[in-house]
């Protein structure tokens, strides 16, 4: 999901005002700041400068993922130029520039994860401006109290030792303590290495695991001094010192395999959780522990669908089988209002229209693109917008209104041989319905003389509970099983 994003001097995307950009201004007699955001900060560059920051592109966003950025250092960037994009918890998100200018300092190199919202990522300057002499500004967060000093000390002495009470800052870029990941931490106390020598790339000085692995790729080995032994020693305080490992600064973990180099047997690699992920199983946890699901199962003949389709295939009109389920989905869902329906809070809402919801695979999940108002669209034109919208969910160019506000999902697996399935419910939707492939099998006809072939294709709707019992639910796959076994009749409804 790369949707395309534009932000300029207005700073306003999907009806939110982000603090995308602010120019900072350092006048000979007074610093005064002109900012085009919600916030300001001190100002600090020697030139005019555009601050770039993390926008907000989602409503439920609160960080994101520089993934990669699409300009470097230096290069000059055009209105309407894209400058990086960013993962957040929906979509991969293409940002674009208004502005004319050049980048100069790119702030959150690619890879760096859960960049919160209004972190400076990188700086831009007006053309004619060089851009190397381009200051680069201290963290916005306010520092520990001994730390301000540390940068003036020959002006406040008597605080310098507060300031070292913890391990002295080993360079002069940093000013306050270090600041470590919990994977990070992990990867130095594994391998030995010492913190002091990672350069911090996270948001406010973090040592992130990119940075930890980073040092790990350029240390000629992995350190196996007997003083290294020391750090990790209160770790493995049950395990005697008698039977050590074969690496012996490792602590009493399962050691992690080293990048760019086969596992060794018992380690294993972390894997990093991209935002959409973790979204997607949030919402199924919160699916399956907080919605009472219910299924339910029936056969349906789609010797009439096929006989359908080829007819069409006459005429040149490709549509496929699942066009004719969303079909029947929705028109199902107009004739049972009260199955067309979500959970919020204490009740049922009923929807005013039919918005199916049609999950499609990705290489970063699962998605669900919303063909709205199906029921009041024909074969032909679902299909349409079914391919359209899949394509750009692979592609990564969804936008949010066309993922978000379903009332019904449908999820097909047939395609990969599955026979039946349940699937889990999407919140806050009341249904999903789990569809199988077709299979051919013999049945005795009417009179009970004669053999005929069936083409039977398993569906499973699972249902809340709260607002869809057994029966409402027993009678809406009779409705949907009817319409698929009578395709014609839809075009009517």
């Amino acid at each position: 999901m790369a949707a395309s994003l534009r932000l300029g001097r207005q700073g306003i995307v999907f009806g939110f005002r982000l603090s995308t950009y602010t120019k900072s201004l350092r006048p000979t007699s007074q610093c005064q700041e002109h900012v085009r955001a919600f916030f300001s900060s001190p100002c600090f560059l020697g030139v005019s400068a555009l601050k770039v920051q993390m926008p907000a592109l989602s409503p439920t966003m609160e960080m994101g993922n520089i993934v990669k950025w699409l300009k470097k250092e230096g290069e000059a960037v055009a209105a309407g130029d894209a400058l990086c994009e960013i993962e957040t918890d929906k979509a991969v998100v293409t940002m674009e520039s208004n502005d004319d200018g050049v980048l100069a300092k790119i702030l959150m190199e690619e890879g760096s994860h859960n960049v919160r919202l209004g972190t400076l990522i990188a700086l831009m300057v007006e053309e004619g401006q060089d851009w190397k002499q381009v200051e680069i500004p201290p963290p916005d967060a306010p520092a520990p109290s001994a730390a301000p000093p540390a940068t003036h000390a020959a002006t406040a002495p008597v605080i310098a030792p507060a300031a070292f009470s913890s391990p002295p800052p080993p360079k002069e870029a940093m000013t306050g303590p270090l600041r470590l990941s919990p994977a990070a931490r992990h990867i130095l106390d594994t391998h030995g290495l010492d913190p002091k020598l990672v350069t911090a790339t996270g948001p406010k000085g973090l040592i992130t695991k990119e940075d930890a692995l980073n040092l790990l790729k350029t240390s000629p080995a992995p350190k196996a001094q007997p003083a290294a032994a020391a750090p990790p020693a209160p770790r493995p305080v049950s395990t005697p010192a008698a039977t050590p490992s074969p690496p012996g600064t490792r602590p009493n973990v399962p050691p992690l395999s080293v990048p760019g180099k086969p596992g060794a047997p018992g380690t294993f690699t972390e894997i990093q959780t991209s935002n959409v992920r973790r979204v997607i199983a949030q919402r199924l946890t919160q699916s399956k522990t907080t919605i009472p699901h219910a299924y339910a199962s029936v056969d349906c003949d789609m010797a009439a669908v096929m006989q359908l389709r080829k007819d069409m295939a006459k005429e040149q009109i490709k549509v496929s089988v699942n066009d004719f389920i969303i079909k029947a989905a929705a028109v199902t869902l107009k004739e049972m209002p009260e199955v067309n329906v979500t959970w919020s809070g204490d009740g049922p809402h009923p929807l005013d229209s039919v918005h199916i919801s049609i999950a499609v695979a990705t290489d970063k999940g699962l998605i669900t693109p919303i063909i709205k108002d199906a029921a009041n669209k024909g074969v032909q034109e679902i299909s349409a917008h079914a391919k359209a919208l899949a394509q750009k969910a692979r592609d990564g160019k969804l936008l949010p209104e066309e993922y978000q506000g379903g009332s019904f999902s449908i999820s097909n697996l047939g395609m990969f041989g599955i026979s039946g399935f349940s699937a889990v419910i999407n919140p806050p939707q009341a249904c999903i319905l789990a569809v199988g492939t077709s299979r051919a099998e013999l049945q005795l006809s009417e009179d009970e003389q004669t053999l005929r072939t069936q083409h039977l294709m398993t569906v499973t709707l699972s249902s809340d509970g709260r607002l869809v019992d057994d029966e409402l639910a027993s009678r809406f796959l009779h409705k949907f099983r009817t319409k698929l076994e009578q395709p014609q009749r839809m075009a009517l409804a």
